[in-house]
């Protein structure tokens, strides 16, 4: 009869053709002296090797029934590698070390009987407890310890040394964990340790003799920083994201606001805001409104081209009502929840599916934010090449602003001091390079957009192999999967293309209208700034920390337009405020009228796109 495997030892190899063999040999030996026969077993986890390691492996593997060997076709990391093999793992025990067998082998029985038969749930060696020795070259020892003490520090971990790569586990509480664990490269050990601590479970440290053996797979640079961002990571998974809920979002959210607001009072005077506001031309001010109520048809025709790509034909006058309500539900909601609005209203109204809806959202967004950071770039990179300094200074210093002789006398001031020319070529030298790091950004993803190459991954990884950069490649692969399912069709691609640029080209005029409404002269130069400061306000909008991005949008424009003319501070925010008030109150009336028209609750729709999108979230992940 043949006897129950009760330990799994798992060999994580990559590249190992030299050691593997005499590896295994000393791990049979060596677990053979402390368990019975037939109750253990070997696993080679070849992770994707291109040398004789997938050869040696299968060959020990027929030699030796305890021996087996789990390949992979591709490299899945150490941790995705360990993964992998203990899922396939006969035994209740599972450990794992290194092929090097820098740990004395010595330590084995303790590390297995700590989980096998003295009732812990994690066992771990440790080259940081006092009672073994050791020798660690200090190119490896200092930034360990480092490592490990932000560990400690931000993961609250009670834990010493996190990284040793000598570990045992009880089967069903490391398969409880392994859900969690995002990281398939060298930060996996530290976050099985950290999720076990958190979640209870009996972890055992103990110390043992280790010694480097041959050269560290692990490069310095790369993988310490990459672990560093695997930290901020995991701490923002376990002791930050468990807190936030829609409540802590919309008290967040109008704490920042409510703080600004009181910052901003510290070098503004809001008598004189308020003061500004009020001697604004309301003729103006209307017209404003009129210019940008003339974009929501465009957003209308341009979502009938995305759907219409997609398989879908609808209206452009139902699909700008559901535009409207969508807008709307992103006024009333932090976190930008009304954007899934309108999935829920195409597919009530329209029997758009859900993934369709969705699908044509991200194209629609991805559209949105390629084309302001477009703009921005462009603008401000067309006026660092056609102006000189003299003239940039020269425009910097010559707008007239009506009541603004203050500021214009400051400026004149700089000037004279022979400040003001070198302060106007930094902010330009500045903003255009953000105008060109904009514009080459997007140029890159359409491109890749429109190539059948991978380069977004050869690129990441280039720079790092660890998860946090695998996750960070499939973001910006899915950004170019939008952009590409329109891309794939010229006609398709040159149409929402074009119809972004007059739309955001709209908001940008709605704003320069506003400028007029307070009396300042429209310069090229002036109009110029008023599209840097209008894009590079929609994209701080981008971030969901308070509803319709109130304050992030006057706080980014008012600071472009501060820094590359002389409007004071006071008439920046005032214009900012009113450009943004404006373009909002359009927007809500145009959604009132909208869930009017269509029979739309907006309160029900944002329940239903919630609750549709954590579906199809969950759907992404199988």
């Amino acid at each position: 009869m043949t006897r129950a495997v009760e330990v799994s030892v798992v060999l994580p190899a990559y590249n190992e053709e030299d050691t593997i063999e005499r590896t295994v040999d000393i791990t049979l030996e060596t677990l053979a002296t402390f368990l019975p026969a037939g109750s253990f077993e070997v696993i080679v986890a070849e992770d994707g090797c291109d040398d004789r390691t997938p050869e040696i492996a299968s060959r020990m593997a027929e030699a030796d029934d305890r021996v087996r060997h789990v390949h992979s076709d591709e490299r899945l990391g150490r941790g995705g590698a360990l993964e992998y093999a203990f899922h396939q793992a006969r035994g209740e025990t599972l450990v794992y070390f290194d092929t090097d067998l820098a740990t004395d082998m010595r330590h084995l029985e303790e590390l297995v009987e700590s989980v096998r038969t003295e009732g812990y749930d994690v066992a771990t060696g440790s080259r940081l407890l006092p009672g073994e020795a050791a020798d660690r070259p200090a190119k490896r020892d200092i930034p360990s310890k480092g490592f490990n003490t932000l560990v400690r520090l931000f993961l609250r971990s009670d834990l010493q040394d996190h990284q040793c790569g000598f570990k045992a586990f009880d089967r069903d509480a490391l398969l409880s964990l392994l859900d969690d664990v995002e990281d398939d490269h060298w930060f996996w050990d530290t976050e099985v340790l950290v999720r076990a601590q958190r979640a209870g479970y009996d972890v055992r440290e103990f110390p043992v003799e280790w010694a480097p053996k041959g050269d560290s797979k692990v490069d310095l640079v790369r993988d310490v920083f990459g672990m560093g961002s695997q930290i901020v990571r995991t701490w923002w998974q376990v002791a930050v994201s468990p807190r936030i809920d829609r409540r802590v979002s919309i008290a967040a959210g109008t704490l920042l606001v409510f703080v600004a607001l009181l910052l901003m009072t510290t070098y503004l005077d809001p008598g004189e805001v308020w003061g500004y506001m009020q001697d604004a031309d309301l003729a103006l001010v209307a017209l404003a409104a009129v210019v940008y109520v003339t974009s929501w048809p465009l957003r209308g025709l341009r979502y009938r081209d995305i759907l219409s790509k997609l398989g879908y034909r609808s209206d452009p006058a139902f699909l700008t009502g559901a535009i409207f309500i969508s807008q709307t539900g992103n006024l009333v909601f932090p976190a930008r929840l009304g954007d899934a609005v309108r999935a829920y209203v195409v597919k009530a109204r329209r029997s758009v599916p859900y993934p369709s809806g969705f699908a044509s959202l991200a194209i629609e967004r991805v559209f949105d934010l390629l084309t302001i950071a477009f703009l921005a770039g462009a603008v401000v990179v067309g006026m660092a090449i056609t102006m000189s300094p003299a003239e940039i200074q020269s425009a910097i210093g010559g707008a007239e602003l009506a009541g603004g002789q203050e500021a214009a006398g400051q400026t004149a001031m700089l000037v004279a001091a022979g400040v003001g020319v070198a302060a106007g070529q930094t902010a330009m030298l500045v903003a255009a390079g953000v105008g060109v790091a904009a514009v080459l950004a997007t140029v890159v993803i359409v491109l890749s957009a429109r190539s059948e190459r991978n380069y977004v991954r050869a690129t990441v990884s280039r720079l790092s192999s660890d998860a946090y950069a695998d996750y960070v490649a499939g973001v910006i692969e899915r950004f170019t999967g939008d952009v590409q399912t329109v891309a794939s069709d010229r006609r398709a691609f040159a149409l929402v293309g074009a119809t972004s640029l007059l739309i955001w080209t709209i908001d940008v005029l709605t704003a320069v209208v506003v400028l007029a409404a307070f009396g300042v002269e429209l310069t090229p130069f002036l109009l110029g700034v008023a599209f840097f400061a209008v894009s590079v306000g929609n994209l701080a909008k981008v971030l969901p920390l308070t509803p319709a991005g109130l304050g992030l949008y006057e706080g980014a424009f008012a600071i472009i337009v501060v820094g590359l003319t002389p409007l004071g501070g006071a008439l920046a925010i005032s214009v900012a405020i009113v450009d943004h008030a404006v373009k909002n109150l359009v927007t809500l009336a145009g959604g009132l009228v909208s869930m009017a028209w269509l029979n739309v609750s907006l309160t029900t729709a944002v329940e239903e796109s919630r609750d549709a999108s954590e579906v199809e979230a969950a759907a992404g992940q199988d």
